[in-house]
């Protein structure tokens, strides 16, 4: 969900020095001041020493000409492990002070610390690279910069395998603000440098909660919301992340749509999880498989009544992989939550749905109730699955549990991380989480003291690893990975909207490496700001719940691998029979005009692209195909559209294979009509490219 800047303050010195940070973790490249002081915890049996990732404490807003900064945090991290080791931990500052970047290179960097910490590099800001300063890590601490960049709001990572020539995995990054959508960019030097940031990588313009995988050498997906419908679209980049213009694909389809699209302004709509794809090596036949979990209510009349979203669905696309410009998805229910239960009424948006894939194929899903952290496994590459299965457990069991994330690799090796409390309630009752505390008072303590915070819930961070994930009933065992009490009071499961505390934001990430090992990055307000004499004076005391704070990313990972993960197995199964077949076609006529589709009769769906560079006009199917027939060796098929970026069209398509004939490559015919008596008609043959169908009446 999209982030917003802490706030303002008034600086009476706005010139940093980069200096080197002293202390346990030996981070390199930090600028000073620091939001917070190094903090390096003692660690856990299994995972090392929580550690600090540096950050500035302030972002200047009109350098030297005024006298403004940003107060700077760093939340909703998430990391990555590319195929070499590197760890990457991204974040977000809020909607206008873009995104921050550490990384741990084994290649190039530092060995790990005596005390098992990391002494990362600080990336500085790759969403403002070139921007406004001469480049990354130059953007911070300057009285040049203006302390903004083009995002911030949203922010991910994707690690692709090494590249051919230079041997090094290509990053590529994106960042959101709403308008005019996604900040795309990448690094091909472990994030030394990134490419200029595009800021309309998206194709729709208006977007929000943008994710992304990547796979191969250059391959990356970008998925997010466009504002108009709430469908999820999805995008193709074959250049790292620099665009995403080499296929279009929608992941709810048309008989999903009903019970999970519509704006939130009017339905309850769809909250989607992270976009993920089979990245097996074992040369199983679901390589590439791209998957895309969201949770919606259970139905059409759930969708439009405002109903919670108790539903969760994995949109699935098998020919993504194909390469070619469109791509289509077919959407199976993972679960409902029973009337009664807790997911029935607080809704499964306990933000967010994750999913994962293994290395033969086996497919991962974990949502939150609030209460229960619940997991589902694939066996048949999410076609069906289990019967959802309690994960958290011991003191955890009947407690307050939220922001789950999963990874997965080996052969049924699933690791899941959450946040729990040490008290059962919805976490975001401030009645329950934070206890004494009536913020509109001054001092904010009903029994008159600063110290009411004693008596707040307390949450740290658990995972729960196992080594049989796709059995019917996997045994997971559970972990603090906290050393250290992170937060206390509320966490906000709603987004922007509702009264609970949001200094955590909405997620935090887990990782595996090369070695299994569990790597998580989170979100940690538990030191007060030095900031806090000026922003809340007198309100300063760590038990004060005035006290003032930011929230900052953290590290740790787990020590030594499980002894149990199991490397050797079979493939996933294939789905079950029944699919259709579809039809397919890409190719351009001798005006360039370019054009790509993929459909299926029964049931109806399917994706269509056209292009006009002379217009220039784009056109992408929405919500996919409708009205699919055949005519000898021809298709035809219609819908609604989006043009330009922009939604109230309906088109009419055909398509011939001339191939058989001996007349030609392929003919097509598009027709487009919309608002203001739009009308647009173009027929041609293709010059390069095919046509071919599955199915003829």
């Amino acid at each position: 969900m999209k982030g917003l800047v802490t706030g303002l303050c008034f600086a009476s010195l706005l010139l940093f020095v980069v200096v080197p940070v002293s202390g346990q973790t030996n981070e390199r490249n930090c600028p000073s001041p620091t939001a917070i002081p190094e903090f390096v915890g003692p660690g856990t049996a299994k995972f090392s020493p929580n550690q600090s990732l540096c950050l500035p404490q302030l972002a200047p807003i009109g350098g030297s000409f005024g006298p403004l900064a940003f107060i700077v945090q760093s939340v909703e991290p998430g990391d990555r492990v590319d195929p070499q080791g590197t760890v990457y931990v991204v974040s977000i500052r809020g909607v206008p002070g873009g995104v921050d970047l550490w990384r741990w290179a084994p290649a190039i960097d530092p060995r790990p610390n005596a005390n098992q910490t990391l002494p990362f590099k600080y990336e500085g800001q790759p969403d403002n690279c070139g921007i406004l300063t001469n480049g990354c890590a130059n953007n911070v601490g300057s009285t040049t910069n203006l302390g903004v960049a083009p995002g911030g709001g949203d922010a991910d990572i994707a690690a692709n395998a090494p590249d051919p020539l230079t041997h090094v995995p290509n990053l590529s990054l994106s960042s959101l603000t709403l308008a005019p959508g996604v900040t795309g960019t990448h690094s091909t030097n472990r994030g030394d440098s990134f490419s200029p940031p595009n800021p309309v990588v998206a194709l729709i313009p208006g977007d929000d909660r943008q994710w992304s995988d990547a796979i191969d050498p250059k391959t990356v997906y970008l998925v997010y919301h466009d504002v108009g419908t709430f469908e999820i679209d999805v995008q193709r980049s074959n250049d790292g992340g620099v665009t995403y213009l080499n296929g279009f694909g929608q992941a709810i389809d048309p008989q999903t749509f009903p019970a999970a699209g519509g704006v939130p302004a009017t339905n309850s709509a769809n909250l989607l999880g992270q976009v993920r794809i089979d990245h097996n090596e074992n040369s199983c036949p679901s390589r590439g498989d791209l998957y895309q979990i969201f949770v919606a209510p259970d139905n059409p009349q759930e969708n439009l009544g405002g109903r919670p979203l108790r539903s969760g669905y994995v949109g699935v696309s098998r020919d993504a992989k194909l390469g070619l410009p469109a791509f289509m998805f077919h959407d199976y229910k993972i679960f409902t939550s029973p009337t009664g239960s807790p997911g029935a009424s607080n809704g499964t948006a306990n933000i967010f749905p994750a999913l994962a894939t293994d290395n033969f194929g086996f497919v991962y899903a974990v949502w939150s109730d609030n209460t229960n952290i619940i997991f589902s496994s694939s066996s048949d590459r999410g076609a069906t699955w289990t019967a959802p299965l309690r994960v958290n457990q011991g003191r955890t069991t009947s407690m307050a549990n939220v922001f789950p994330w999963v990874a997965a690799d080996a052969n049924g090796h699933v690791v899941v991380a959450w946040l729990g409390a040490d008290r059962a309630g919805n976490s975001n009752d401030r009645s329950v989480m934070e206890p004494g505390h009536v913020a509109e008072q001054n001092g904010a303590c009903t029994d008159g003291t600063s110290t009411c915070m004693t008596k707040w819930a307390n949450w740290n961070v658990y995972v729960a690893e196992a080594v049989n994930g796709h059995a019917a009933a996997p045994a997971f065992t559970q972990f603090t990975a906290s050393d250290h009490v992170i937060h206390r009071g509320t966490v906000s499961t709603g987004g922007l909207g509702g009264g609970a505390d949001r200094s955590l934001a909405d997620f935090f990430q887990v990782a595996l490496d090369g070695q299994h090992r569990v790597n998580v990055s989170f979100a940690d307000d538990h030191v007060v700001s030095p900031l806090c004499s000026s922003q809340s004076p007198g309100h300063c005391g760590d038990d004060d719940p005035e006290s003032f704070r930011v929230g900052v990313s953290y590290f740790t990972r787990q020590l030594k691998a499980n002894a149990k993960v199991v490397t050797t197995g079979s493939c996933a199964g294939d789905p079950p029979q029944g699919i259709p077949a579809e039809d397919e076609g890409a190719g351009a006529d001798a005006n360039h005009d370019a054009v790509a589709f993929v459909d299926t009769p029964s049931p109806e769906n399917g994706t269509l692209v056209y292009n006009d560079p002379a217009m220039p006009l784009s056109v992408q199917s929405s919500v996919g195909v409708s009205g699919v027939s055949y005519s000898g060796s021809c298709v035809t098929f219609s819908g609604n559209a989006k043009v330009n970026g922009q939604v109230g069209y309906q088109f009419n398509f055909g398509a011939c294979d001339l191939s058989a004939l001996g007349t030609g490559i392929a003919s097509f015919s598009i027709a487009v009509t919309g608002p203001d008596g739009f009308y647009y008609q173009k027929s041609g043959s293709f010059t390069s490219g095919f046509v071919k169908l599955h199915a003829r009446l």
